[in-house]
């Protein structure tokens, strides 16, 4: 079950497609784009509060997929929704590196626990899917050189981190030892619509963005010069379906980092421009924000562009044109009344 990487579109016809998390930033994009490729699509998602899953990022294709409203955590779940699907796209997790920090033990059941639930249910109820994996550059920690490449030392920095990286690692072992053929994306600062806007505990780039639209201050930590990649979420789903088209990646971990780094202060006068609102200031880093800061960061995605083809084509400058006007047609799906400033 492989293809050539030009055709890795065309593979996903009459598919059928799993996605966990699917309701949320990344997922849906996903969706959207399988349902296109004539795919069968399932999500399932637990809609926890705060976590990204949201109704509406699949509005305009609720008839194209079913959804399963349910929790990676539950074992029984997984056994049977597993069955016959030939790709998962396995997106469920907790990715705020603060509530990792304090509430460990729930990072460690969503991004550690369920993974082996998932992969257990492969193993014994279909073998033969193909399982793509949801990673994250934070497995790093602070780089030692710059850009990072797959050989780098997996050595992070909290708790979140690990628990993704001990994700990572399951899917590799049940690939190379039970057969059940996976990879992992390790994905740096992804942007775009339908990413959770409302609080700002699941990376900087999107509260940023919502802050820039209601015209409000951007605070930037330090001196701004902190230098990071963004990928945009088309692109990002765009290595997803790669990935799972072809065998070239089993067993197989790769970056998914953007078109070049930019640093903080750059990447906010840059928002500011495309909106034509907010502000920003300069401020101290919070302590508890700090201690777990990895610096400068920007990834090498060379070994998916030799292996699968891919790589990043929307800059930042088009993903904020394309992003920032769906936020201000749809900010009511993303922001309630009681969540939204008084005043700006």
């Amino acid at each position: 079950m492989s293809v050539p990487a030009g055709d890795h579109r065309s593979f996903y016809r009459d598919r059928r497609v799993m996605i966990t998390g699917g309701l949320g930033f990344i997922g849906s994009t996903l969706a959207r784009q399988l349902v296109d490729l004539g795919a069968r699509v399932l999500i399932v998602d637990s809609l926890i509060p705060d976590y990204g899953g949201n109704l509406f990022n699949i509005h305009g294709i609720e008839d194209r997929v079913h959804v399963n409203i349910a929790d990676v955590r539950q074992q029984s779940t997984m056994n049977y929704l597993v069955r016959e699907q030939d790709v998962i796209f396995n997106l469920a997790g907790q990715v705020s590196h603060i509530d990792s920090m304090e509430d460990p033990v729930t990072d460690l059941e969503i991004n550690c626990k369920s993974q082996l639930f998932i992969l257990e249910a492969c193993r014994r109820y279909n073998a033969g899917t193909k399982v793509v994996y949801a990673g994250t550059r934070q497995v790093y920690g602070r780089p030692d050189l710059l850009p990072v490449t797959e050989q780098h030392l997996v050595k992070p920095i909290d708790v979140n981190g690990i628990n993704k990286a001990a994700g990572e690692y399951y899917h590799l072992m049940y690939n190379d030892v039970f057969g059940v053929r996976a990879c992992s994306l390790r994905l740096t600062n992804v942007f775009g619509p339908r990413h959770l806007i409302k609080h700002n505990r699941q990376g900087f780039i999107a509260w940023f963005i919502r802050l820039a639209i209601e015209d409000r201050e951007i605070q930037i930590y330090g001196d701004g010069s902190q230098l990071r990649d963004f990928v945009f979420v088309e692109d990002a789903a765009d290595a997803f379906l790669r990935a799972g088209a072809s065998d070239l990646s089993n067993g197989q971990v790769f970056n998914v980092g953007g078109t070049a780094p930019i640093a903080h202060r750059d990447l906010v006068e840059l928002l500011i421009t495309v909106a034509g609102t907010g502000r920003f200031r300069f401020v101290e880093w919070p302590p508890e924000k700090k201690a777990i800061d990895i610096g400068d960061f920007y990834a090498d995605s060379s070994r998916i562009a030799r292996t699968l083809g891919w790589k990043p084509t929307t800059t930042l400058r088009e993903g904020f044109e394309r992003t920032i006007p769906y936020y201000r047609t749809h900010m009511n799906h993303y922001v309630t009344a009681a969540e939204s400033p008084v005043t700006l």
